[in-house]
Order: structure tokens, then sequence, then C-alpha cells
């Protein structure tokens, strides 16, 4: 009887949460055949759309990827990119002409943007029915998907392999290690993703998927010729540093409050202090690292208390959770918020926690912001208009609320988790009674059965 009610109260919720998405999304496509290019948050620069993709794909073909690029990719983006465009586009030196030119390379970009959206659906779909369509759509194209599409990232490619690799579509174990493998080679901060296989017992997967990432790695670094582990290692000590934000461009459309805290600290030009005043900017310099630690903190204790018990924590809560500490102690891009927002939407509509988590999904995927002040609007070249732009800035709200709202994500769920955990003992006390085998079913916190995913 309770979880029917609670499937009739979810049955409007998300319909109405996901109209709203797409509203934003309607107000988009408006503003790019009215004004010619994509409002705010969308990124800065209207003229280098899709450029990660064709940057990417031009530095394959260089020999300085590593040395003079600097790049944290490792060698498999480079082989991919060799395989999926023309050659002939990408002559000796870097520019915007290989977009223009490279067909193919657009053509299987844009695809696989669609590819996504399908499986999407599908692993939803086989997951819970009732609530399949309004996710998958959000997390296909909702602002953080819609982000990476426009800048062309290789992360497109990468979330495939890693919604196969922890979703429920596939069987196969081998075949899910070679796609995890494929995804850490893709993104280096995905090595966290197989970490909760260890907290579970699942020696087997975790070695199986970590045998996969080394080999994949030396497999493509002998074929590309470049990017040994030394020179990678280094190239990624770098990038970790702080970021120092110069400008409020630098704050546009982060996963985390690092740059907000930079620009706080008054490493740039831009007048915080004449917009917040000394008093309001010396208590977010204060608060947001303590929120950033205080979330940090929570997630190791639930994965603590994961490790304690096993049996009632689901498999995607677990990745979703150690996933987003990687991602929220670096700065990878607001981009990265679809990793944390696909775990995220396997949780069912139920308990204040989840719900909140859930609602932070839709709200992350609105293709919107709050502005608040104009800047000097600037010329610009444009790229999916068709034409030079009059680019208006705007201080909005957005690069101060999203990485609380990314962080709000597992902080619940971890919430969630100890809770949980806490009930298991309080009734069957410290002992774990039950002989856990990683492919038992999982119990929630009232000990009805569910499924496992992955």
């Amino acid at each position: 009887m309770k979880l029917g009610l609670k499937m009739a109260e979810n049955r409007w919720v998300e319909p109405i949460l996901a109209a709203l998405v797409l509203l934003t999304i309607c107000h988009t496509i408006w503003h790019l055949v009215t004004y010619h290019y994509l409002p705010q948050p969308f990124f800065y620069e209207p003229g280098d759309a899709w450029m990660d993709w064709f940057n990417t794909a031009y530095w394959a073909r260089d020999e300085g990827t590593y040395d003079v690029w600097g790049t944290v990719y490792p060698p498999l983006s480079f082989v991919f990119f060799k395989l999926v465009g023309i050659g002939a586009c990408y002559p000796g030196a870097e520019g915007l002409d290989s977009r223009d030119c490279d067909w193919v390379g657009a053509i299987v970009m844009n695809a696989w943007c669609l590819l996504n959206a399908l499986i999407f659906w599908k692993t939803y779909r086989k997951h819970d029915r009732s609530t399949a369509l309004y996710r998958a759509f959000i997390l296909a194209f909702g602002m953080p998907m819609a982000d990476a599409w426009e800048r062309g990232n290789v992360i497109i490619v990468c979330f495939t392999c890693f919604i196969l690799a922890h979703g429920p579509l596939l069987k196969s174990a081998k075949l899910k290690w070679l796609l995890a493998g494929l995804a850490v080679n893709f993104k280096v901060y995905l090595i966290a993703s197989i970490v909760p296989y260890v907290l579970r017992r699942r020696w087997r997967w975790f070695e199986g998927a970590l045998a996969s990432v080394i080999l994949i790695y030396v497999v493509t670094w002998g074929l590309l010729g470049r990017g040994n582990p030394v020179t990678l290692y280094e190239n990624i000590v770098i990038f970790s540093q702080p970021m120092q934000a110069t400008s409020f461009l630098d704050v546009w459309f982060a996963a985390t409050y690092q740059p907000v805290i930079s620009l706080l600290n008054g490493m740039s030009t831009f007048p915080v202090m004449a917009i917040l005043g000394s008093d309001r900017t010396e208590i977010l310099i204060f608060l947001l690292p303590l929120i950033t630690h205080i979330v940090q903190a929570t997630i190791v204790l639930a994965a603590a208390a994961a490790w304690l018990r096993p049996e009632v924590v689901p498999m995607y809560r677990l990745v979703g959770l150690i996933t987003s500490l990687a991602i929220i102690t670096s700065e990878p891009g607001g981009y990265t918020a679809v990793i944390v927002l696909m775990m995220a939407l396997f949780e069912r509509w139920e308990g204040i926690g989840r719900r909140i988590a859930i609602i932070c999904c839709y709200i992350l995927s609105l293709q919107y912001d709050i502005y608040i002040d104009p800047l000097n609007p600037q010329l610009k070249a444009g790229f999916l208009g068709g034409q030079p732009v009059l680019y208006q800035y705007w201080v909005t709200v957005g690069p101060f609320l999203r990485p609380g709202l990314i962080m709000l994500i597992p902080f619940s769920l971890a919430c969630v988790t100890l809770r949980a955990v806490w009930l298991d003992i309080r009734a069957q006390g410290w002992r774990n009674r039950y002989r856990f085998r990683y492919d038992a079913p999982l119990l929630t916190e009232g000990g009805a059965k569910q499924s496992s995913i992955a």
C-alpha cells in the first residue's frame, strides 16, 4: 500500500520536472535562432563550439601531444580520434579549419550523442520502466550532456563505456571489464569508479577491470607511440594544481567551488568585493571550502559503512559516491556532472535523501541560468549560428549554485547509506549474520529485496 502511494505521488513530480527541462531546451533553441549563439551557461566563446573534439583530433596527429600540449588524456583518446576523422583535414598548424573540413568527425560526434540517448533509455527502462523516459531524457539532453555536446568533449564517448560497464544492460563480466578499462583510459579520474567493487568484496571484478585498464593503456601507448607513464603522470600533477580564476569566465560552468574560491580570494580583476561586500566575501571564503570538506568526509564515512554492510548498499550508489568524490575533489569541468546524475538516477523515489538527489538531478539539467548583472557585450565569431554575434555576458547565479547542487547529490545519498547501515547494525548487531555474496539480492532499509545493478 505504501509503495503504491509513493508511485502515485511520483506520477506527476518527475513528468513536471522533465517538462521544465524541455521548456529550457526550447528556450535554448529559440535563443540560438534569434541571437545566433547559445545562452549562458553554455561556453562563453560561441566560435569555439565542438573544438574539444577537433583540437584533440589535431593533437592525435601531432608529435607534441604530451610535451607541447601537455594533455592528461591517455593514448586511447588519440588512437580513437585517428580512426574517426579525415587525416588530410589536419595539416601542420592547429586551427578551426579542421572543423569545417572533417565532416566524418562531425557526423561521428553527433551520431554518438544520439546513440547515448538510446542507451540511456534502454538502461533506465530495464531498471524502472515508470521513470525511464523522463530520466533518460534529462540525462541525454539536459545541461551537463548538452554542454559536453556543444564542446564536443571526449566524455561523449567515454560515457557510453561508463554506463555500459556499470549499468544493467550487459551481463558479461568480461565485457564490462573491457568497457570499464576503456572509460578509465578516456578519463583518468574514472579510475575511482572501479574502487567500489572492493567495498562489495567483488575482488575478481576489480582485478579484471584493473587489468583491463592497464592492458588497454599499454596497447594504445604502443599504437600511438607516445604517452609514457612518467610523462602522463607529470601532466596530471600539473593539471591537478588548484585552479587560479583570473576572471568571471573561469567560474562559468564548473563542477566544484575551486574557481569561485579563487575568485573570492582576489586573484582576478573581477570586482567581487564591490558586488558582494567584504563581509559576505569573507564568509564565503570560509564557508565554501568547509562545505566541500564536509561532503568529502561524509562520502568517506558512507564508503566505510558500506564495507561493514555491503548487502544494504546498491552497487550503483557505491559507484556514484566514489566517482563523485573524485569529481568534487578535482575540477574536471561542469559537464562531468552527467556522471553524478547517471548513477543517482538509478535511485527509487522514496525517502527524503533520495528524493533530494533526484530533484537536484532535474535542476542541474535545466538549460538556463538566473541573470544578475550584465557585463560588456563583445563582438564574437560564431559557429552554430553561422555568423558573427554580439555576445552579451552576464553575472549569473549558476556558478555559485551549481557546484553546491552537484555536491548535494552524493551528500544526500551518503546520508541514506549511513542510515541504512545503522538500521541494519541496530537490527542484528555488529556481527553480520548474513554470508554476503556479490550477486546476492540487495536489501533496502525496510528489509525488502531489490535487484542489483552491475
